[in-house]
């Protein structure tokens, strides 16, 4: 369906306004998805992004500040989320030896075995987005990319 027919709207300010208000609409019916899948497994979509995180830096440590600046959600509290996680056993916490003021983070066994168990449900949410081709998907993202520079360029 069109963004038009979806939020029954049938005229736009400019193609800018109907960009603007699908990608909106785009990415809460993304994120709705997520949710469903995340809320089986007892995480939120911010807590998967910071156990992401550091399965990629695994078996490295990181500190607070590093993942909250590779965070999606720009807006999320890092160390409530770690503080959540921690409360589940899925990442351990250790003051940083080279910097006393830092906390050092680390995903645990728990944690790499609930994503593991996720990566197949990540994967067929993946595949949902079929209609789409490799080579549209690249585009769509370089376009993305192109809309965010563009704005931080002005």
């Amino acid at each position: 369906m069109s963004i038009e027919t979806d939020i029954k709207q049938k005229k736009f300010r400019s193609p800018y306004q109907r960009m603007g208000l699908n990608l909106v609409y785009t990415s809460n019916w993304i994120q709705y998805q997520q949710m469903e899948i995340f809320r089986e497994f007892d995480i939120t979509s911010q807590q998967y992004n910071v156990l992401r995180i550091l399965r990629g830096q695994h078996p490295n440590p990181i500190k607070v500040s590093d993942i909250a600046d590779r965070m999606l959600d720009k807006n999320s509290n890092t160390s409530r989320l770690i503080d959540k996680l921690l409360l589940k056993k899925l990442v351990d916490r250790k003051s940083c030896p080279n910097d006393r003021r830092a906390v050092d983070v680390i995903i645990t066994e728990e944690g790499l075995a609930l994503l593991k168990d996720l990566d197949p449900e990540v994967e067929k949410w993946e595949d949902n987005m079929v209609g789409i081709t490799p080579e549209e998907a690249d585009l769509i993202s370089s376009l993305l990319d192109k809309l965010r520079n563009s704005k931080n360029n002005n």
